[in-house]
Formats: C-alpha cells, sequence, structure tokens
C-alpha cells in the first residue's frame, strides 16, 4: 500500500530520491495535496529522467536545484485553472504529470537551475551556451529556458523530440524537433570550452 511517506523514500537513482520532487509550492500554499494517481508509473519514468538526465548533470556541475518536478493530475488542473503556471493536463508539453500516459507517450521532467551556471548568467553568460551543452551531451526530449536564474524544464521521453526553445532573449525556438543546430559542432564546443568535465565529479 503506497503512502507519501513510503513514495517519498524510494530511490530513483545514484542522487535523487522521488522526495526530491514531491514538494509544490502550489500545493503547499493552496493545500491541494500532490498524490499520484498511478506511483509505480511515476517511479518508473521518474528513474529514467533521474538516471539518463539529472545524475550526469549533478556529476558535472554539482548541487542542482529543483524548482518544481512531480505535479499529480488534479494538482497541475487546479494550477492551470487558477492560472498558477501550469499548462493544461492535455498539452504535450505539460511533462510535471509524470503518470500521465505511457509507452510512447510517456514523459518526465522537471524545472531546474543549475547554481553553477546561474552565477556566470547573472555576470552575462549567454543561456544558449548552456543549451548547446546539454544538447551535445545528454539524450534530452525538450529544453525550455526561463529568465529568471536561467532556469530551465528538461523533459525526457523514451523517443525524444530533440527541442529547445526560450523565454529569454533571443525568444523563441533555437532548435525544432528533426532539424540540424544552426552552429556546427566546433562552434558550440567554443561556447563551452570552460565548462567542468562531463561528470567529472567523483563521488565516494
Amino acid at each position: 500500500m503506497w503512502s507519501l511517506e513510503t513514495l517519498g523514500r524510494v530511490r530513483l537513482s545514484k542522487h535523487f530520491y522521488m522526495r526530491d520532487f514531491l514538494y509544490s509550492e502550489i500545493s503547499g500554499f493552496h493545500g491541494h495535496p500532490n498524490v499520484p494517481r498511478d506511483p509505480d508509473l511515476v517511479i518508473a519514468h521518474g528513474r529514467e529522467l533521474c538516471v539518463h538526465l539529472l545524475d550526469p548533470l549533478e556529476e558535472t556541475f554539482g548541487r542542482l536545484a529543483i524548482r518544481s518536478g512531480y505535479r499529480a493530475p488534479d494538482l497541475n488542473a487546479y494550477g492551470n485553472a487558477h492560472r498558477l503556471n501550469c499548462a493544461r493536463n492535455d498539452n504535450p508539453l505539460e511533462c510535471h504529470i509524470w503518470d500521465r500516459d505511457s509507452g510512447a507517450a510517456a514523459i518526465a521532467g522537471t524545472s531546474l537551475v543549475i547554481p553553477w551556471f546561474a552565477d556566470r548568467y547573472a555576470r552575462g553568460r549567454d543561456w544558449r551556451d548552456l543549451a548547446w551543452w546539454l544538447h551535445d551531451h545528454l539524450p534530452y526530449s525538450d529544453l525550455w529556458f526561463f529568465p529568471k536564474l536561467a532556469a530551465f524544464n528538461l523533459v525526457w521521453r523514451p523517443e525524444p523530440l530533440r527541442t529547445i526553445s526560450s523565454y529569454i532573449a533571443p525568444r523563441g525556438t533555437l532548435l525544432r524537433a528533426g532539424d540540424t543546430p544552426a552552429e556546427p559542432p566546433e562552434a558550440r564546443r567554443a561556447r563551452y570550452a570552460d565548462f567542468p568535465p562531463f561528470r567529472g565529479i567523483a563521488h565516494p
């Protein structure tokens, strides 16, 4: 029998537990519970997100700051109805409902900040430097960047779309699904030449 306490203790990957993704400001402030409809599906998709996308980031840049993780369908619908920056539950870009679909339509995403990069972004670093690093190093599906702290949505799908969009200037779509990046590999690598080595942090 699942409980939120039991669910929170489930380890998703080397560096992450389910509890890291259950906190919701909407839930806490408005008193609307964040209870999954299908905990097993949430765990399965959350593991894919953490193992393939978040663990490599943690082992490259150090601690990540998770801003928004999992949202139960009922909680997300409440957030959308009250204009709390939640997309409609049936929006194909809504990545926080990890138990919305399965199979080829499965999805899991999180909004996060990389403090290492946020410090540099605050001093004028181009968000596209990080976007192209992510593109060249991780099997992501969707990336959406936001102006505050260069936060971004990082999305896993079993069949990645490989799209990059941003609300930071230059706003719009940097890379569409199926397109080849406008910047060649050598130009992209030059952008992030000073980034830490990929998975270069050794943990005991």
